[in-house]
């Protein structure tokens, strides 16, 4: 009898850290379309903020000669609320609940792809809420010295403190489970929003108000978009706005990574 000789079964080829992240961000920007209910509420709250404070204080401040342009002053305020705190985090929650996110662990997906993809959707929606808050700020009479560029660099500057940002929900969703908990994420920002010169310049601050906003990291991220408005590509002011984004980025995101350890230890 002639022997036959079984062909094996090629191995299937290890996936690129590529093609795990293009799966789960081109699934997590499928979800942000198909929830608009998500961008009304954080469309309304910098849109408001900014309506408000421009009505309330602009003639103020003008008067006072605390702030020439008060418009300008408030534009980057109302970006940074319209960026902090937007994540897939609560569709990160749903994941965990439902058993999906347990289920992805036990394919060979590279871990960290599960949140670096969920945060390019997280970068995509932060810009597409960016924008209607600038063109508002346009149609008020803001003008940019920077130009065209220097729109482009204002919506990607807010941009990457709101990804910076992200990684404390992402913690909170991994390490809790809990909607509600993720909601209240936004809670962490307030310190930031207000403590700062949200309302005026660094120089008219004093006492203690003056001291927390020096280590503040908004006031530098405020002023490296004020800078783009108002002054031109002042290099320095826009690096020191970087780094206070860097250095949130590396507390939030390892806060992330430890939780997300934590969560892959339990299964």
């Amino acid at each position: 009898m002639t022997a036959t000789l079984e062909t094996p079964h090629p191995l299937a080829r290890k996936s690129s850290v590529f093609h795990d992240l293009r799966t789960v961000a081109k699934r997590a920007c499928r979800g942000v379309f198909r929830e608009p209910e998500f961008f009304i509420p954080a469309l309304l709250v910098p849109v408001f903020f900014y309506v408000v404070n421009v009505g309330a204080l602009q003639d103020f401040a003008e008067q006072s000669g605390t702030v020439d342009d008060f418009k300008a002053f408030q534009l980057p305020v109302s970006i940074i609320f319209a960026v902090t705190g937007i994540s897939r985090a609560s569709a990160l929650v749903t994941d965990i609940q439902g058993g999906y996110f347990d289920r992805l662990l036990l394919t060979p997906i590279r871990r960290p792809a599960l949140l670096l993809g969920l945060m390019v959707a997280d970068l995509m929606a932060v810009i597409m809420l960016a924008i209607p808050v600038l063109m508002l700020g346009l149609v008020l009479g803001v003008t940019f010295t920077t130009g065209i560029l220097g729109m482009i660099a204002f919506l990607f500057y807010g941009a990457l403190w709101g990804l910076a940002f992200a990684g404390f929900p992402y913690a909170i969703a991994l390490k809790t489970g809990n909607p509600a908990a993720v909601n209240s994420s936004f809670i962490l920002f307030f310190p930031f929003a207000f403590l700062t010169t949200s309302f005026l310049p660094k120089e008219a601050l004093t006492g203690w108000l003056s001291t927390v906003a020096t280590y503040n990291p908004v006031t530098y991220v405020l002023d490296g978009l004020r800078s783009l408005i108002s002054v031109g590509w002042e290099w320095d002011v826009l690096a020191k706005g970087l780094a206070a984004t860097l250095a949130l980025a590396v507390v939030s995101f390892s806060l992330a990574s430890a939780a997300m350890r934590g969560r892959v230890s339990q299964d």
